[in-house]
């Protein structure tokens, strides 16, 4: 995938976040948070097991040992994500849920890139980094001050 198609497919993607947790607590007003976020990880996991086993020919072989942690710390960071944001959103609005969740997963991924966490490669924390992570910050309390 060319860097041009990567940025376009995760914005849209971005794009389709900031609209889940609204379209979420919505559902959540009818079936309960906890129902929603039930009902978007079922729905998720058919379109993945279909793209899966259907588009792509099935789960790839593995070599090595994976840690056990690998297999469930997406999930439960994904359900952790999705309850918390559907519980935010009708006070913070999509806005500051999107902004809020922005601001975490720069800040973190920083200071992964930093000590290279998970294998990534070491970068450098650097002012424009800094600068980055605290005009976002800033940001974030733009869109939810009100």
């Amino acid at each position: 995938m060319s860097k041009e198609a990567a940025l376009f497919a995760t914005v849209t993607a971005g794009g389709l976040v900031a609209i889940q947790a609204p379209v979420n607590a919505r559902l959540g007003n009818t079936v309960g948070k906890f129902g929603a976020a039930t009902i978007s990880f079922s729905v998720g996991l058919v379109v993945l097991i279909f793209i899966t086993f259907v588009l792509t020919g099935g789960l790839k072989s593995t070599s090595g040992v994976t840690p056990w942690w690998v297999w469930v710390f997406g999930g439960c960071a994904g359900a952790a994500y999705v309850t918390t944001a559907l519980s935010s959103v009708p006070v913070l609005g999509a806005g500051g849920v999107t902004a809020a969740t922005v601001a975490g997963q720069l800040t973190l991924a920083v200071a992964a890139d930093r000590v290279g966490l998970l294998d990534l490669p070491e970068k450098p924390i650097s002012v424009g980094r800094v600068a980055g992570v605290l005009l976002l910050g800033l940001g974030v309390y733009l869109i939810v001050r009100e």
